[in-house]
This record gives structure tokens, C-alpha cells and sequence, in this order.
């Protein structure tokens, strides 16, 4: 499935090198956009173009969520682009890794609204109703999936839900955050109603009825998460009890499984929503296509692995960071013994390269160096990342229960046992919403899921400054506050036209 998936994108993403990598230039020609859309294939490569940028999703969920989290602790010798998202640096706003953020969001959603536009015009031309919606049911999807990443970043968005020429982009301004998450809901409900449960064939992969439902029940909750004084993801709008049913219907009827072995989620072994049953939606990844490799393969596996740990085993084309970026002292210790989960997620054992040992851990859940000898090069591990994994579905109900949607103590206790026994822990009874956010830490470690649990904990600034007493010994962070719960819009963006956005606070 994923070779045939992806490499039908190949044409549809070279057609799409007009559209802009910035807010203020038009996604398609004109002329390229008329001369495109003549039959149905043309739409389904469309349809595969807006897909194509999730491809960097997981590297960017590693370095905004992971590594300005509690989960890693790092400070360079030479100051990387990381360094300043790690120590709540003020000077974010020209970052590589906050500009990638808006910049490959944005180009998704121009792709997604071009769609959108020529099924409404020409939809005809799809040759049946029924994959017509569908194929606007998936790009209002995916319209949704890049702006709650980007809500959750940012806060205040410019809302833009049709093609724009530059001069009108131009006059468009952040729109409150609620005006954002309207847009969001209204998108995801529609994907709902009009998206298939499953696929078959080389369709397997796509959006699900069941992805967009948990989608939604994750923007509900991001949404009813606390304010902290800014224009931030959180609205305080106490919403678990509509994110609850979603997360039901998903556990009642997705046919969905709990895996009992951890590592096996992860295995290599074990890829695609029609095999890995903890799999609600992937970003699809394929490995081994020359020439292509850094357009199908994942670099993700490899990002918060060091360099000298490849160079340490003689290989030198698979590469990883420039320097070490460690997981933090507080999460490596916080695994009991028997927590199956850190030998699954985190190396421990050390390594020498050119004379010098390091000792520090890093992050390896999606590492497999017995693949070292097929991979063409760092960008083409063959590995999907599960951007929605039946566990947080079932991890989120206990949390809207927690917070008064419909449920018991109990149902809270039997699913966080149920992840613990897995993990090779004893059960506990009476779980609180601490101990909850503390369960997940260690289970989505390496997923990029915990700056946005801090966020909607309510704890972030206790916790972060607490971790950052405990941990920081290099004296290099700087105190958590809550304008840095969100990034600085990229400074290219405030430039582009002055006066059409205010950047955020504290930057």
C-alpha cells in the first residue's frame, strides 16, 4: 500500500511547487490549477499532495514538544537550533524550527482549501459523488489536523478557508482562538459524518471516520484546558463532556486493539492501520526508493539520536543530531525497575566514538539499527509514525472522566491498570489527574505529545520551573512563564507585511 499511496504523489507535489512555503503568496497558479484538475486521478493526487506535509510532523512534535518539555535536558556545547527552544530563549521568533511550524502548516492548508475549491467547482469531474465527498471530507481533515497543530503552537491564526491571491493575503490578520477552533470543529464534523470507518487496498492509511473523531475529542480538550492569562490553545471552555462520546465510539466500534507488548507498537514488524491495531492514524513513511528517499523515508527516527552514537557503530550515512540532545535526568529516573517502557524508549547502555564515551541517554523508541544496512540515507528510515495511538484514546477517556464527563473512578483505575500491567507494574486505585499526566509521560515519551499535556495539565509553569531547579545543573534555562507556553509568530511572517500581525507576547 504505502509504496503505491506515495508515489502517486510524486506528480501532484511537482505541480505544487507554486504553492508558497509563506502566508502571503498564492498556493497555485492559476493557469496550473486549470490545467490540473481534468480527471479523477488528478484529484486523488491532490488529495495525496496535502497529505504529503505531514512528512515532517513527528520531527516537529520532537522539537517543539519534546524538547521544550521536561523530557530532555539540552544544552549544547555549541549552541544549536534547540538550545533556544530548551532554555526559553525570548529570541525564537527567527528559529528554523518555529518557522518550519507555520510554514509547512500553511502550505497544507493552501493545498487542502485548493482542493476544496476545485471539488466545489468541478467535482464532476471526480466521476462519483461518493469518492467526491470523500475526498473533500479528507482535505477538511487535514485542513483541521494543520491548524489545531497550529493553534496548539501559536494561539492567534490567520483563518484561511478558501485560495487567496498575495494581495489579499496580505490583509488577512490573526483571528481570535476561538474563531480558529470553530473552524476546526466544523471541518472535523463534516470529516466525521463523511468519512469511511476503514479502508482497503492502497487506500489503507487514509483518514478515518474514527481519526477525525479523535482529532476532535483531542481539540475539545486542548480547548477546555486553562488559559493561563494568554491567547493561547486553552480557553477554559470545560468541553470533556463532548470530547467523551467521540473517544466511545471509537473504543466501541473502531475495532481498535490494545497491544499487550509495548515495543511491538513500534516494531518495524508491526506497520499501517491494517496491521498495528494501536494504529487510529499514521503519517506513512517508505524506505528504499532511489533517487526519492528523502520524499518517502523518515529522518524522524534518527532526530534525537546523536551522530556520534551512529559513527560509534561505523555507520556513516544514516547520521543523527549534531550533538547529543539527552533525555532529562528527572524522566530517566522516573521508571521503576520493571517498567518495560524505558528499555523501549530510551539508550542507556552508552557509546565510544573516536576516543570519547558518553554515557548520557537519548531517545531511540523508533530506532532499529538493524536496518542501518538498508536504509539509502539519514532521510529514508521505512518506519510510520502513529500521530494517534489507541492507547491515548483510551488515556484521554480516563482524563475527560477525571474532569467530570460521564464515567467512575473505576473506568479511570481500569484503564491506567491496564497500560501499567502492560508496562510491568502493579496496579493502583484512586488515580488523580497528576498521577494520570505522570502515567503518560512515560508511556508517549519520544511521541510529542508532552508540552501539549502540560499545557492542558494546568501545571505547566509548576512543573517546568520545578524541573528546571532539579534538573538544569549548566544554569542555562530560564524560568518558565506563561507568554512562552506558545511560540513567537517567525519573525518572516511579521516583516512579510508590517503592522498585519502583533507578535506574541514576551518575544
Amino acid at each position: 500500500m504505502k509504496k503505491i499511496f506515495f508515489l502517486s504523489t510524486i506528480s501532484a507535489v511537482a505541480l505544487m511547487t507554486a504553492c508558497k512555503k509563506d502566508l502571503n503568496q498564492v498556493p497555485i497558479s492559476t493557469s496550473t490549477t486549470a490545467t490540473f484538475y481534468l480527471q479523477p486521478s488528478d484529484f486523488l493526487q491532490a488529495s495525496n499532495a496535502i497529505y504529503a506535509d505531514l512528512h515532517n510532523y513527528p520531527n516537529r512534535l520532537q522539537n517543539l514538544s519534546e524538547i521544550r518539555s521536561d523530557n530532555i535536558y539540552g544544552v549544547s556545547v555549541t549552541v544549536r537550533d534547540w538550545d533556544p527552544i530548551n532554555d526559553f530563549s525570548p529570541s525564537l521568533p527567527a528559529n528554523a524550527y518555529v518557522t518550519e511550524a507555520w510554514t509547512t502548516d500553511f502550505n497544507g492548508i493552501f493545498r487542502a482549501n485548493t482542493l476544496l475549491d476545485q471539488l466545489a467547482k468541478n467535482g464532476s469531474l471526480v466521476g462519483s459523488a461518493t469518492l467526491a465527498t470523500r475526498l473533500q471530507a479528507e482535505a477538511k481533515f487535514l485542513r483541521a489536523f494543520f491548524y489545531f497543530d497550529l493553534v496548539r503552537y501559536f494561539g492567534k491564526l490567520p483563518i484561511i478557508d478558501h485560495p487567496v491571491s498575495a494581495a489579499e493575503a496580505n490583509t488577512i490578520s490573526r483571528s481570535p482562538v476561538a474563531d480558529v477552533y470553530k473552524l476546526i470543529t466544523s471541518d472535523l464534523q463534516f470529516a466525521i459524518a463523511n468519512l469511511p470507518g476503514s479502508y482497503t487496498g492502497v487506500d489503507v492509511g487514509r483518514a478515518t471516520k474514527y481519526s477525525a473523531e479523535a482529532l476532535l475529542a483531542e481539540a475539545y480538550m486542548a480547548k477546555s484546558g486553562p488559559t493561563y492569562g494568554i491567547e493561547g490553545p486553552g480557553l477554559a471552555s470545560n468541553e470533556w463532556n463532548l470530547a467523551l462520546p467521540l473517544l466511545q465510539d471509537i473504543i466501541t466500534n473502531g475495532g481498535f486493539v490494545f497491544n499487550p507488548n509495548y515495543a511491538n507498537i513500534f516494531a518495524y514488524t508491526n506497520q499501517g492501520p491494517a496491521v498495528n491495531k494501536e494504529s487510529v492514524f499514521d503519517v506513512i513513511y517508505t524506505s528504499g526508493i532511489s533517487g526519492t528517499s528523502d520524499l518517502y523515508g523518515a529522518s524522524y527516527p534518527w532526530n534525537l539520536t546523536p551522530n556520534g552514537y551512529f559513527l560509534s557503530l561505523k555507520d556513516t550515512k544514516s547520521n543523527g543530531s549534531l550533538e547529543i540532545i539527552p533525555v532529562s535526568p528527572d524522566l530517566a529516573s522516573s521508571y521503576a525497575a520493571t517498567d518495560v517502557r524505558k528499555a523501549a524508549t530510551i539508550y542507556t547502555a552508552g557509546y565510544t566514538n573516536a576516543g570519547s564515551t558518553e554515557n548520557r541517554p537519548f531517545f531511540k523508541k523508533w530506532l532499529d539499527v538493524s536496518k542501518l544496512s538498508s536504509v539509502l540515507s539519514r532521510f529514508d528510515w521505512g518506519i510510520d509514525y502513529i500521530a494517534i495511538r489507541y492507547t491515548d484514546v483510551l488515556m484521554m477517556k480516563a482524563e475527560c472522566i477525571l474532569h467530570g464527563a460521564p464515567g467512575s473512578q473505576s473506568d479511570v483505575d481500569a484503564i491506567v491498570n491496564q497500560v501499567r500491567t502492560r508496562a510491568g507494574l502493579p496496579s493502583i486505585t484512586g488515580v488523580t489527574l497528576p498521577q494520570l499526566f505522570d502515567e503518560r509521560r512515560r508511556e508517549f515519551a519520544d511521541e510529542g505529545l508532552r508540552w501539549f499535556d502540560l499545557q492542558r495539565s494546568g501545571n505547566l509553569l509548576t512543573i517546568m520551573n520545578a524541573w528546571i531547579a532539579k534538573d538544569d545543573a549548566q544554569k542555562a534555562i530560564k524560568p518558565a512563564i506563561a507568554n512562552y507556553i506558545i511560540y513567537p509568530v517567525p519573525q518572516r511572517e511579521i516583516d512579510t507585511t508590517p503592522g498585519l500581525y502583533t507578535q506574541n507576547p514576551g518575544y
